[in-house]
């Protein structure tokens, strides 16, 4: 005589709904547990809020930054857990290194390394010394940086950056450019926009052991290592750095209207997607 499969399905049902639930929280756990990892020690993605790395980054670009370089700190975990002192697997990040750290008000900034612990660090007259030695330094053509929502045509004073053009598409804002080459061959383009500002002329100073000196490529418009916290960033703890700048993966002229999804690809800078800062 067969045994009626009715009272099989009907015994094994409420079982398998059981287990259903903690096998979903296992899921979300594991997936979570994940998603931590990758962005602690992997990699994690960062947005650009500010011009103080312009041209070399653009308002409204988002980036990935890699862990690994230099090591990991409390800075470098996500939501900073756990929470350690000091630095493991630590390394220096080189001279001309885009990195993304903790400032003094606790918010991520990004800045290029210019100074390594023990290097002096001086500007005269708008030009950066390194361990007394100016750096290589040439004017270039102007950057005309088309005025978008997401860039607009900042004048530190009246005798800044020139607009060119009439108020709508196609007007333009001319920054005066520098390429600067460091003593280790990495080179970019940097903007000083007036003669005399206020980051102009400073130091020289010795960058203490465990930190780094960092400034902003737009460099009249930039509180960087130049000034003293809270204000600007002053010696930034190597400590606090989260890591290294590597590419874009998304740029946007900030045009995008969320309740438009049309808008979100005709605000897409697509020339700005691939953009490494590994000079």
């Amino acid at each position: 005589m067969t045994t009626p499969q009715v009272t099989e399905v009907s015994a094994s049902a409420p079982e398998t709904a059981v287990e259903k639930k903690p096998s979903t929280l296992r899921s979300l756990l594991l997936f979570a547990v994940a998603a931590w990892f990758l962005r602690s020690f992997i990699v994690a993605s960062f947005s650009i809020p500010s011009g103080s790395m312009q041209p070399t980054m653009q308002i409204g670009d988002y980036l990935f930054v890699s862990k690994w370089p230099y090591g990991y700190s409390k800075a470098s975990m996500t939501f900073g857990i756990p929470p350690f002192p000091g630095r493991i697997f630590a390394s220096v990040p080189r001279t001309g290194d885009i990195v993304v750290f903790v400032g003094p008000q606790g918010n991520d900034v990004v800045k290029r390394v210019i100074g390594q612990p023990g290097d002096s660090i001086a500007v005269v007259g708008g030009v950066l010394s390194i361990n007394g030695k100016p750096v290589e330094r040439s004017q270039v053509e102007d950057v005309a940086a088309t005025v978008e929502p997401n860039t607009p045509c900042r004048r530190i004073t009246m005798n800044g950056p020139v607009i060119d053009g009439s108020v709508g598409e196609g007007q333009t804002c001319r920054y005066r450019a520098y390429r600067e080459t460091l003593p280790n061959g990495v080179s970019y383009v940097s903007y000083d926009q007036i003669d005399g500002g206020d980051g102009d002329n400073f130091g020289p100073v010795t960058v203490p052991e465990g930190h780094v000196f960092l400034m902003g490529d737009n460099r009249d418009d930039s509180l960087d290592s130049r000034f003293a916290a809270p204000y600007g960033m002053g010696f930034v703890p190597i400590e606090n750095v989260v890591g290294r700048a590597e590419f874009v993966f998304w740029s946007t002229d900030g045009s995008a209207n969320w309740l438009n999804p049309i808008s979100w690809f005709t605000a897409l800078r697509p020339d700005r997607i691939g953009t490494s800062f590994r000079g």
